[in-house]
């Protein structure tokens, strides 16, 4: 009972630790649908595209065939199908940040006006398939239950470093933000202050000019 306790507890935090999106949407002729994921450096990540057959029973006609590009944070292209109607991508992140998927129908006259694509992406533990590992180490349940608890542990750990690194961008943001806030503003009161002296001394020079002090 405890171990199965135990299990089903490792399980959870695996999960829960996970990086999973998985949808169908249409996409529209003449139009781009992008979609992003955050991932970490050295994470590994796995996608899976396919165009929904309209007429079941047949081949995916042509005109429904999709283009689809996978694009890292800095630009660089990670993925890149021509007039497909399924596939499959899986690299591992050499960048941590929004790495983008985007999909969109080639130009064509024959081009329907919308096709349903599903789509499923999985980053850091879930791209992982585990049940390969598990055959081909034949290593025992809790050895097994264990390394995946590990890589979850480690997606943590590697999470809250990046947590800790944008929170101090932020502050040192935050402080460079409070400096140029402080400099503005007193350079604001020094010229006030210098235009309130230059119109009373115009005033006093005029007045004094026409004889009224």
């Amino acid at each position: 009972m405890s171990n199965s306790i135990l299990h089903l507890a490792i399980l959870t935090l695996a999960l829960t630790c996970s990086l999973v999106n998985s949808m169908r949407f249409e996409l529209k002729s003449g139009h781009t649908k992008c979609i992003s994921e955050n991932i970490m450096n050295n994470a590994m990540t796995v996608g899976k595209y396919n165009v929904v057959n309209p007429y079941e029973g047949q081949p995916v006609p042509d005109t429904h065939r999709i283009t689809l590009k996978v694009s890292s944070p800095q630009g660089n292209s990670n993925h890149y199908g021509d007039h497909v109607e399924s596939g499959i991508f899986a690299f591992t992140a050499t960048e941590t940040g929004d790495y983008t998927a985007c999909f969109w129908i080639p130009d064509s006259r024959m081009a329907p006006s919308v096709v349903t694509v599903e789509f499923e992406w999985r980053s850091g533990v879930a791209a992982k398939d585990w049940s390969k590992v598990a055959k081909k180490g034949q290593v025992e349940v809790m050895e097994f239950e264990l390394k995946k608890l590990y890589d979850a542990v480690s997606s943590i750990h590697d999470e809250m470093f990046y947590l800790r690194e944008r929170e101090e961008e932020m502050q040192d943001l935050n402080k460079a933000t409070n400096s140029k806030m402080f400099t503005f503003g007193f350079l604001s009161i020094v010229v006030c202050i210098s235009v309130a002296g230059i119109q009373l001394w115009h005033l006093k020079t005029f007045f004094e000019r026409k004889k009224l002090l």
